[in-house]
Formats: structure tokens, C-alpha cells, sequence
């Protein structure tokens, strides 16, 4: 989960297309901090953490729903976008069909706390259905937890691209130097997704990855959150870069992550 948080931090100064799409900048200055991005993996990560062993799907979409507006209201600056700011203010707002990459970019936890793919694609699907319920909402949320999943329990990224391809449609042939002149931002699973997973699949080291994926431009935070949970997963996350997300998150979510990081 930590590499979604640093990717988003370390994208977070680049969004909506204020960055060079080059790999060379700092990885961290006064601008880099967490947004809504982290502020949601946190909030998914806290439901699943707390959820009793026997929650069936109705419980548990429930305890998604509290845990998010709960982390919604506790950060109400994070940058959410407007129909989800809704959602998170109006107890009684359903899921409102959303295909946007929030559904993808907070997912990261379930896919190391489920030890086999059905379980964590079912775990995915529910943390996208409480708000983002289109099918391609749901489908860029089980996409990033099956890839995670892989990539932690051993998979090669040909394996990976495979399994992305042949269960989810996505186009993967397109390299980052093809992506990149062109690409936008764009807050859409299907903008958003495959360019991650591009990234991810491109990029030879964690630092690597997150370079590359900030490099595209576009929805910067998000897409290279995406692509940090997926180079996390395959590469581990180095220790310094461990200890200065660290010292860039407020307690209540630094609490999130220990308790994630010791049950794991």
C-alpha cells in the first residue's frame, strides 16, 4: 500500500499536466503531499482491516461507505472531484456509476490481504462498487488488485501483461514514448489504467516505475499511485523512500499504515 501512497505523493506537484514528461525532476520538494488518493487507499485499507472475518458483501460495502466518508470528513481539503465530494457529504447518496480512477487508484490494500486472486478480485469489486459501480469502474479496480497480486506472489510482468490483456481487455502494446506526446489528463479507468500498467510493466526498479509513470504527464498523482501499488508489489520499496512518506503523513493516516504494515 505504501507504493500508491509514495506515488501519489511524488506525483501530487505534476497533476493536470504541470509536469515536463521528463524522468528527470526531484522526487520529493515543499509541493509533494498526499491527496485524495492516499487519503482513500487509507480509507479502504482501515474497512478491510477492520472488517470481522465473516462480513459478508452487504456488511462490508457498509463499513467501505463509513470508513471513507469518515477519512472523506476528517481530510475535506484532499482535492476529491465533485461527484464524489457529493457522495461523501450525503449519507444518503447511492453509488453514482462512476468509470473515474478513484475506483482503481485506492484499492492497493486488498491485494495483499486476500491470498488468492478470486478473493481479491472480489474484494476489489466491492471497494469499487460503493461508489464507483459502472462496469469500468469495477473493472480498473480489479485490473490494479489482480496485477498487485501478482506481482507479489511471484508472477513475471509478461505473465502480468498477459492476465491484464486476457481478463480485462486493456490495450498493453503501446510503449511510454508512444503514450507520452499525446496523453492528457484524463480521469477515467480506461485513460488512466492501462497507461499505469505501461509504466509499471517499462519501468526497471521501484524509482524507475514511479519516473516513468510521472513522465506521462496527465492525471499524474493518480496514474503513478497506480503504478507505484503495482511496483511495489514486483520490487519492494526502498527504505529511504519508506521513511520520507513517512515523515509526509498526518498521524491519523501514518496509523493506517502501521496497522497495515504489521498485519502484513
Amino acid at each position: 500500500m505504501i507504493g500508491a501512497i509514495l506515488g501519489d505523493i511524488i506525483g501530487s506537484p505534476y497533476e493536470f499536466d504541470r509536469g515536463n514528461k521528463s524522468k528527470d525532476f526531484p522526487l520529493f520538494s515543499r509541493e509533494s503531499t498526499y491527496t485524495d488518493d492516499s487519503v482513500m487507499t487509507m480509507a479502504v485499507g482501515k474497512a478491510f482491516l477492520d472488517a470481522p472475518p465473516d462480513a459478508g458483501d452487504e456488511v462490508m460495502r457498509r463499513l467501505l461507505a463509513e470508513c471513507m466518508r469518515a477519512f472523506g470528513k476528517m481530510f475535506p481539503y484532499a482535492g476529491y472531484g465533485g461527484m464524489f465530494r457529493r457522495w461523501l457529504w450525503t449519507p444518503e447518496c447511492p453509488a453514482y456509476n462512476s468509470f473515474g480512477n478513484g475506483s482503481a487508484m485506492r484499492v492497493s490494500s486488498v491485494a495483499w490481504l486476500y491470498d488468492d486472486m478470486d478473493a481479491v478480485r472480489h474484494a476489489a469489486r466491492l471497494s469499487a462498487e460503493v461508489t464507483h459501480n459502472h462496469p469500468e469502474g469495477i473493472k480498473g479496480a480489479e485490473a490494479v488488485a489482480a496485477a498487485i497480486f501478482m506481482a507479489r506472489t511471484g508472477s513475471s510482468k509478461a505473465e502480468i501483461k498477459a492476465y491484464v490483456e486476457q481478463e480485462f481487455g486493456y490495450e498493453l502494446n503501446r510503449t511510454c514514448d508512444e503514450i507520452r506526446p499525446g496523453y492528457h489528463h484524463n480521469e477515467t479507468c480506461m485513460g488512466t489504467v492501462p497507461e499505469a500498467v505501461t509504466a509499471f510493466l517499462e519501468g526497471d526498479s521501484f524509482e524507475d516505475v514511479i519516473r516513468t509513470a510521472v513522465s506521462l504527464g496527465g492525471d499524474c498523482d493518480t496514474l503513478t499511485a497506480i503504478a507505484g501499488s503495482m511496483a511495489e508489489g514486483f520490487y519492494g520499496v526502498p527504505r529511504e523512500l519508506k521513511e520520507e512518506c513517512y515523515h509526509r503523513l498526518p498521524e491519523p493516516l501514518l496509523a493506517v499504515l502501521r496497522e497495515f504494515e504489521k498485519r502484513i
